[in-house]
């Protein structure tokens, strides 16, 4: 493919907006994935160890992906096609390279469904007479077969994962509000809030070079790192957000069939279609920022509550027991019932992330056969899409069998890092050099790229940081 493709694109007003309370809703489900991926893992473990010291890297962190998410949903709601559409476009073995990448990263994320399965193997003890091992993954396996169910008899799949990841990230946010507002809590606060401006004090206990690539990995993955930050294209695509509205919609076995196309459109240059992008273009930054300061709110509240509750007392859960010692949070203010609410929660958001990922993997993918390969068009998007996820699930569930599969986690940090380093240029070449000439001059962007070459220049140090650091260990 070279750049006279776009020419070939139709062109059609862009959509109407719906609405503020209809079109938010991208920004929520990468909240509340965001929640169940890694931070809420990583940084409460950091300030459980090492105090405030590193806390007031958690902002920059999550504000460094801004920049990222708005170039992404920028390609999708102009021309209603997904980021690796677009990146299929710039250069076809670019491509096919970044999908190759892709797909070797997500053949273990079943480790969040059986992460789920702990807390509630520590909620239920059930079936009992098993191992705890067998037991969280009895429920992780419970908790893919209730997903699965769902996905095939909703009306509109994204429709299913929207409403469920609104409901995870309410819960959440309610609940940890509700533990930060105790009293033993509350005292720290001050202290807590100064950390969020630079170190506080010497660091309380030596440096573990062990925990280079945990804090390394909390800085680049906070919020959605690697590959998983390309699934907002794809929830803009099937929510309908500007020319991703005439591209149709997944639906379940539960809803009609549309067809979803895989070539995009282009703007007409006509009023209408001007005014609407005006207020498209505002919602893509709100969203994006509803879901980024969602996430960096619910982070610093585990972060409390880990300075709070754990650091004083030494504690130091490893990676998803933390989700049970969490769970201790919750019982501060309501109690025992707050400790099994919590464990609720955290099953939620863990099996959730399988949940999302599933979904939007697969989507993917049969997006990328079906621009890839014209002759798959044969078959409807509907149908890549459930063999695909048939595909993952069957894979998932036998790769969350592995106990504890580190090289294969090391391997799909390091992918994840060399996707992060990548796409600020690919989106920067796509957006700023390929597209506009084929859009009107209003649809042009107005803003100067430096963003993205701030995100570049600092992902690269942070790769080579993490690289080093896993040489050195």
């Amino acid at each position: 493919m070279n750049i006279t493709d776009l020419n070939q694109l139709s062109r059609r007003v862009v959509p109407a907006f719906p609405g503020w309370w209809a079109a938010l809703g991208p920004g929520v489900v990468w909240m509340a994935l965001a929640q169940g991926s890694g931070e809420l893992i990583w940084w409460p473990y950091m300030v459980a160890k090492y105090g405030l010291t590193f806390l007031w890297l958690l902002a920059p962190a999550c504000l460094l992906q801004y920049p990222l998410n708005l170039e992404i949903g920028r390609y999708t709601m102009l021309t209603g096609e997904s980021i690796f559409h677009g990146f299929i476009r710039l250069h076809r073995g670019f491509g096919i390279f970044l999908w190759l990448l892709m797909s070797v990263s997500f053949l273990w994320f079943g480790a969040f469904a059986s992460a789920g399965g702990t807390a509630m193997a520590e909620l239920t003890h059930w079936p009992e007479g098993w191992s705890q091992r067998g037991q969280s993954l009895f429920w992780g396996y419970a908790s893919i077969a209730v997903f699965l169910s769902a996905i095939l008899a909703s009306g509109v799949v994204y429709t299913l994962i929207e409403r469920f990841m609104k409901l995870v990230a309410l819960v959440t946010v309610v609940g940890l509000l509700s533990a930060c507002m105790q009293s033993d809590v509350l005292a720290t606060l001050p202290a807590f809030a100064q950390g969020l401006l630079g170190p506080v004090g010497e660091m309380p206990r030596p440096w573990d070079a062990a925990d280079a690539s945990k804090l390394l990995t909390a800085i680049t993955f906070a919020g959605l790192g690697g590959f998983w930050i390309l699934f907002y294209s794809y929830w803009l695509r099937d929510k309908g957000a500007a020319m991703a509205g005439l591209a149709g919609r997944i639906t379940g076995l539960g809803g009609t069939e549309e067809a979803v196309l895989s070539d995009g459109f282009l703007p007409a240059d006509e009023p209408q279609s001007a005014n609407n992008w005006s207020t498209w273009s505002r919602f893509l930054s709100i969203d994006i920022m509803v879901g980024i300061l969602g996430n960096l709110l619910t982070t610093l509240m585990m972060c409390l509550l880990a300075y709070a509750l754990l650091f004083p007392k030494g504690l130091l859960p490893q990676e998803y027991e933390l989700a049970v010692v969490q769970s201790q949070f919750f019982a501060v203010s309501w109690g025992e019932i707050g400790r099994l609410l919590f464990l609720v929660i955290a099953a939620a958001f863990l099996t959730d992330t399988w949940l999302a990922t599933a979904d939007a993997v697969s989507r993917i993918q049969a997006d990328i056969v079906l621009t890839l390969f014209p002759e798959s068009r044969r078959w409807p998007a509907r149908k890549w899409y459930y063999i695909f996820l048939g595909l993952l699930t069957l894979i998932t569930s036998f790769t969350m069998q592995l106990d504890a599969p580190g090289p294969l986690i090391l391997t799909s940090a390091l992918i994840g890092f060399i996707g992060t380093i990548l796409f600020p240029v690919a989106l920067y070449l796509l957006n700023h050099r390929l597209l506009p000439p084929h859009l009107p001059e209003w649809a042009r962007p107005t803003h100067r790229p430096w963003l993205l070459g701030l995100s570049f220049v600092l992902y690269l140090l942070l790769a080579a940081l993490y690289i080093g650091s896993v040489l050195s260990g």
